[in-house]
């Protein structure tokens, strides 16, 4: 399985992805995104901005994440922010940490602003999965045990913080895949 993953990722990484990642006003159903960050597969900023939400945050997402409310008080909606990200992805492969979260997280903010979920342009594949298979610790006989964002990039042996900010764990998120592709963060 390993080198399957890594094999997969390298080729991936030939086609010069984008990594993706999400906060958010919390896990429900009702929850929308707060904050987007986008980096290229050189773990360069591409994108990284605040979203206002329909509703409050929540104090638990705050002290998750650290944006409050006076933070995306004058932010750009997701209505307003969308055209912008799908433009960036039109065409392009986009890695996700836990991908089904923030995938859905995306259908959920078009709900609460009324937007019709299309596909987003690109083809997103999760970083999480993958890694799982990289890594190769079991659960069960067939499946690959997910590993945390953290733990992922402690087991690469990176120093990049997981620390709950959009941009900064899309960077994390590219750091872990080029890992698996055996392209270093300097490469």
């Amino acid at each position: 399985m390993r080198n399957t993953a890594a094999e997969r990722a390298l080729t991936i990484f030939q086609d010069g992805p984008l990594f993706f990642d999400t906060e958010t006003t919390g896990l429900s159903n009702s929850a929308e995104i707060v904050e987007v960050g986008v980096v290229d597969a050189e773990g360069k900023t591409v994108m990284e901005s605040l979203v206002r939400p329909r509703r409050r945050i929540p104090a638990d997402a705050i002290a998750l994440h650290g944006i409050s409310n006076k933070m995306v008080r004058e932010a750009p909606t997701w209505a307003e922010i969308w055209p912008e990200v799908q433009l960036l992805f039109q065409g392009r492969r986009v890695g996700i940490f836990n991908a089904d979260f923030d995938l859905r997280m995306m259908r959920q903010s078009h709900r609460q602003h009324g937007l019709h979920w299309e596909e987003f342009g690109g083809s997103a594949f999760c970083v999480m999965k993958m890694y799982a298979r990289f890594f190769g610790e079991r659960l069960g006989i067939r499946n690959a045990k997910w590993q945390s964002l953290q733990n992922a990039g402690r087991q690469c042996g990176l120093t990049l913080p997981n620390s709950h900010r959009a941009v900064d764990d899309a960077r994390l998120t590219c750091a872990i895949f080029r890992h698996m592709a055996g392209h270093s963060v300097s490469d």
